[in-house]
């Protein structure tokens, strides 16, 4: 709902949140999480589950999150679910907007409610608002720049909160992996969760990888050791000679955040090194848009992004079609794509690029999230093809 600086929308409760977008317009809900104000991207995400994940990917940094499902907390948080593996780093997504209230949780893994969550992470929240209304009008006029507030006593500064949206300038440009990469370099043994008994370890790896943090996933992790990896994570400016010098059978570029053109400024020439050392590479997410950008191809800002659990992807090496977690506002750009670089996956809802391989090189990439944190689990056989190329390359 829209209203002016003098009216309120509920004459006999008072809003206790907003979110003031770029243009002036303002929505007013009920605060919930964190108080205080957060400037960002505002995007949407249609998956029916997983929000903890959803939360904590740091490739969400910059952004807030609309649910477009409107039971959001109903299973409550736990400390099993969290997708951040520096937990130093700035949190992912900045604010969280939701239609219903939050209700008590349901769930025999719950810990904690979603509201007191929410406030330890300082994420804020705002409920009580058409998110329809809101999804439409992002796919009518793109993802709109805004800030979200919440105040318990209903107090704002109305003035200086449109002033800081109008003048945010956008992901465009943004370079965000510093706040999310790992300050150093560690070694991860985890592997996936099985029910009732948790998280195991692999004891006996196959493979040495080294996976480059722009902001990666906990579970990209986990399946990693799961193939059979010894896995070593080094901060995004790690140099080329040095993640070489630790002998890999294989090199991951991980997800991450902001406008991959300007983390490709210093990550770029890395990849390229990488590439040319015949090492096989995997890259996901903000990780395959480099890697396209360090073949020669461009990126580009999308309209309203993809951000969901139910996105159709077809494997063109295979003619399937999976269904994948997506999460980025930029893409590559499949018409700048060079010769050597073959496009393996497109997006079944707009056509844009998901994958690439490039030509007799055990090198590829895709734009959505296999790892399946949230599900589905149709493109776990990537991680099996990575291996695979490893094993190939060791074996020769």
């Amino acid at each position: 709902m829209t209203t002016s600086e003098n009216a309120s929308a509920w004459p006999d409760h008072k809003p206790t949140a907003l979110l003031v977008l770029a243009d002036g317009t303002v929505l007013e809900g009920f605060g919930l999480g964190a108080e205080g104000h957060a400037v960002g991207e505002v995007c949407f995400n249609t998956a029916m589950t997983g929000y903890e994940e959803i939360l904590t990917d740091p490739s969400y940094a910059g952004q807030l999150i609309t649910f477009t499902f409107p039971h959001i907390g109903n299973v409550g948080t736990n400390d099993q679910d969290i997708e951040t593996v520096n937990m130093a780093a700035t949190p992912g997504a900045r604010g969280v907007i939701l239609r219903s209230a939050i209700t008590d949780p349901s769930s025999y893994r719950s810990t904690r409610h979603l509201d007191q969550w929410l406030r330890a992470r300082g994420i804020i929240g705002l409920s009580g608002i058409d998110t329809r209304a809101l999804t439409a009008l992002i796919r009518s006029k793109g993802m709109p720049n805004a800030v979200i507030a919440h105040s318990r006593d209903g107090h704002f500064d109305l003035h200086g909160l449109k002033e800081e949206a109008r003048e945010w300038p956008g992901l465009e440009g943004m370079d965000l992996v510093p706040m999310v990469t790992s300050a150093q370099r560690f070694t991860w043994d985890e592997t996936p969760w099985a029910w009732d008994k948790g998280f195991g370890r692999q004891t006996e790896p196959e493979f040495n990888v080294v996976a480059i943090d722009y902001g990666i996933k906990r579970n990209i992790l986990r399946l990693l050791a799961g193939e059979g990896c010894k896995i070593t994570v080094v901060p995004a400016t790690t140099s080329a000679e040095d993640i070489l010098a630790m002998k890999p059978d294989g090199v991951f570029l991980s997800n991450g955040p902001g406008d991959p053109a300007e983390t490709g400024k210093y990550a770029v020439p890395v990849i390229q090194k990488v590439i040319e050392s015949g090492t096989p590479t995997f890259g996901i997410c903000l990780g395959h848009q480099m890697l396209g950008l360090a073949v020669g191809a461009k990126t580009k800002k999308m309209h309203q992004g993809h951000h969901g659990a139910n996105h159709p992807v077809k494997d063109e090496t295979t003619g399937k079609v999976e269904i994948t977690s997506m999460n980025h506002g930029f893409a590559v750009d499949q018409a700048t794509l060079p010769p050597g670089a073959t496009q393996t996956h497109i997006s079944l809802f707009d056509g844009s690029n998901c994958g690439i391989q490039l030509d007799g090189k055990p090198v590829f990439s895709v734009q959505y999230h296999p790892e399946a944190s949230p599900g589905p689990r149709d493109s776990h056989y990537l991680f099996k093809r990575f291996s695979d190329l490893m094993r190939a390359k060791k074996q020769a």
